[in-house]
């Protein structure tokens, strides 16, 4: 099985891989409640100068004011900056959501090269009563010699699950209740360009874990009511992108390998590794537009996970994956993910854009571990643009899978 699914992932890194070697540059970080962002001093990092509009130049102009040019800012070592912004917004699995989200941004170091830190955080509430609070650190050391990455959430999430492999259909829904604490953390050390070479720790505890239906897949996987998956990771990583919340080009390419161990806490030992490739290229040269390309692979190498471990649909840590489906349609020890888009402008000022996407998704059976079946996904959204020195968007899609499934997907930024 294993000779397929590598087969299977070469020829995807090799449709994807080619690009020339870059040096790391800084990323945006957007201040959404005062519509500015601050950035290195470093000038080759900044974008190209255009005629643009954003949110708030429109509303500049509601309120009968004359069209500004908001100033790039050059953040000061040790400086904080924030902001604090409330938002709605909307999943297939969450309903309605009302969120306050809040950032700070600073440099730890004063050279040019120096990537500026950030720490984000959130209270999100759903229409299902539902609750996420996310801690996000990317902590970038003098000339980013080191990057520190944290990923600390709360969940209480009751949410479907629909069972194992690619064969499940909407009527198999069960509903399990739970509550999760994820604490995952990196540090990356620069080894040269763009190459990060990092080791972590990470620990995914549940509890109060209640099967409310009798799905069969569930029942013979075997789901307790408390899990602890501890265990440390290896990761590799390259990443040329100038501008992470939205590129225009540029390769990011990351392996994670994780193992867990049961003398650090883990319920049982079991490993996996991650295999993720975003290519992005300007098409046509010298436009607006940009051709995206994503390949997400999630494999079990050994063990046996917890049920809510295992690799699925929309579990990927930007919890993107599988547009048309909703959040957990397919689980199974392994998973396979490419997706395409096509970003484009609508308006001359760019303040609207325009993306049509096209995804497949293939998770193996259980417990025979045969990829035999391909979930397609596709469909178009829409780009509204609330800062354009970031060219930070609101992304609003609609999307259609396999078999009747299909809706709406909000997010701040791009999907990928």
């Amino acid at each position: 099985m294993f000779k397929t699914v590598f087969l299977v992932l070469f020829l995807s890194f090799c449709t994807i891989f080619c690009c020339d070697i870059r040096a790391q540059a800084v990323i945006p970080v957007p201040d959404l409640l005062h519509g500015e962002m601050v950035i290195t001093a470093d000038s080759t990092a900044q974008p190209e100068k255009r005629d643009e509009t954003d949110i708030m130049d429109v509303l500049g102009q509601m309120k009968r004011k004359s069209k500004r040019t908001r100033e790039v800012k050059e953040v000061a070592p040790r400086k904080i900056l924030y902001s604090m912004v409330p938002a709605v917004g909307y999943t297939l699995s969450t309903g309605v959501v009302g969120l306050l989200s809040a950032n700070a941004a600073f440099y730890l170091s004063d050279t040019a090269t120096t990537n500026i830190s950030s720490i984000n955080t959130s209270f999100n509430y759903s229409q299902y009563n539902q609750i996420t609070i996310p801690v996000l650190a990317n902590i970038w050391t003098k000339d980013n010699g080191y990057n520190f990455v944290f990923d600390w959430r709360y969940f209480k999430y009751p949410q479907d699950t629909y069972g194992l492999g690619g064969h499940s259909s909407l009527s198999d829904a069960d509903r399990i209740n739970y509550s999760h604490v994820r604490l995952h953390q990196t540090a990356l050390k620069k080894v040269t360009g763009a190459f990060y070479l990092g080791i972590g720790y990470q620990l995914d505890y549940r509890w109060k874990i209640r099967q409310e239906g009798s799905n069969e897949d569930v029942t013979s996987y075997g789901l307790t009511s408390k899990s602890v998956s501890s265990g440390l990771v290896g990761n590799v990583l390259y990443d040329s992108r100038k501008n992470s919340i939205n590129p225009e080009a540029g390769l990011y390419a990351n392996v994670r390998y994780r193992t867990n161990l049961t003398f650090l806490g883990s319920n049982t030992n079991w490993q996996s590794l991650v295999l993720e490739l975003r290519k992005y290229v300007n098409f046509p040269r010298g436009s607006r537009n940009t051709l995206a390309f994503w390949d997400f692979n999630w494999l079990t190498l050994a063990g046996k996970p917890p049920y809510l471990d295992l690799p699925s649909t929309s579990w990927d840590p930007s919890n993107n994956t599988g547009r048309g489906y909703i959040q957990g349609r397919f689980r199974s020890p392994n998973m396979l993910y490419f997706e395409s888009e096509y970003r484009f402008v609508l308006t001359q000022n760019g303040l609207i854009g325009g993306v049509v996407f096209a995804n497949a998704q293939s998770f193996s059976n259980w417990p025979d571990k045969k990829f035999d079946k391909v979930a397609p996904g596709a469909g178009l959204g829409i780009r509204l643009k609330i800062n354009k020195t970031s060219r930070t968007n609101i992304a609003v899609d609609y999307g259609f899978g396999a078999g009747g499934s299909r809706g709406l997907f909000v997010n701040l930024g791009e999907v990928f």
